[in-house]
């Protein structure tokens, strides 16, 4: 198999795949020459090379992990080199343009099966990679309706070897779930973030981890949330209006000195946080 873009996500593929047997070889591409040295040390990368097109051609399976506005041109710069019935996935955080960008290249050679891990952390790069970063994680798997079945069936299986529980959905679905459970809490805990910074600065030393726990993604990396929201602008959207309902029900139980209310309010929220998967 082979990994473009080692960061995070890719590095812990990749090591994934080698602790628990997934791959027979792993082969490294990434941009930063930095990058390829460093994987070049590790011990679950058999080779680094220093373009994707060769990094692909003996390959069975190629995951693309690197940003989302990325996927598309790796994925067209390969096609060519792409060895006959190979399958390409991805780690993007968004899936419509993705998956829809790809179905639309001329294709003789291999197969685009559309992936999400919603695994990570606030945290960038390959030192920060792990083996058991996506054991018990949920992964989305967004095939396209003309997709391949058989394709389908390896990825699926391929992603449950690296310890992730796979879950199908359309790659609109996937938009709209994800810009509910993970877009829209990471807009949230950064706009926490920026009201909180107009306040005065000693208030952050009195701060614990309550505030700290809530806020915790807003650390993520600008750059790659830019992309994400612009890739997923119209489900946040949505998102955000519908929480707004919510929010401004909050203010008119505040405003109205509901207590009783307020009580179902705060319950209701603590039963959904209970119910979360550990």
């Amino acid at each position: 198999m082979c990994i473009l873009a080692a960061g995070l996500i890719g590095a812990s593929v990749g090591m994934a795949c080698k602790a628990r047997g997934a791959a027979r070889k792993v082969f490294v591409w990434s941009r930063r020459s930095s990058t390829r040295a460093e994987a070049d040390r590790q011990n679950w990368c058999d080779a680094v090379y220093a373009t994707p097109e060769e990094a692909v051609e003996s390959c069975d399976l190629v995951v693309i992990c690197s940003p989302v506005e990325n996927i598309i041109p790796l994925y067209r710069a390969i096609l060519p080199s792409l060895k006959p019935g190979g399958i390409v996935t991805d780690a993007g955080s968004t899936k419509s343009r993705i998956c829809r960008g790809a179905e639309a290249e001329v294709n003789s050679r291999g197969v685009f099966i559309g992936s999400h891990p919603m695994a990570g952390s606030e945290k960038t790069g390959m030192k920060h990679a792990r083996a058991d970063l996506f054991w018990n994680n949920p992964c989305f798997i967004t095939p396209t309706e003309n997709a391949d079945h058989g394709a389908v069936e390896k990825i699926t299986r391929f992603w449950k070897a690296l310890g992730a529980v796979p879950a199908v959905t359309s790659p609109e679905e996937h938009d709209e779930i994800v810009a509910h459970i993970s877009h829209l809490p990471h807009l949230l805990a950064t706009s926490l973030c920026t009201f909180l910074s107009g306040k005065d600065p000693h208030w952050a030393a009195l701060s614990s981890s309550g505030l700290k726990d809530t806020t915790r993604i807003a650390a993520g990396d600008s750059a790659i949330w830019k992309s994400i929201i612009e890739t997923n602008l119209e489900e946040i959207r949505r998102a955000l209006s519908r929480y707004q309902v919510e929010l401004q029900r909050f203010q008119e139980i505040l405003t109205e000195g509901d207590m009783e209310e307020m009580v179902h309010f705060l319950d209701k929220g603590k039963v959904f946080r209970d119910g979360l998967p550990r």
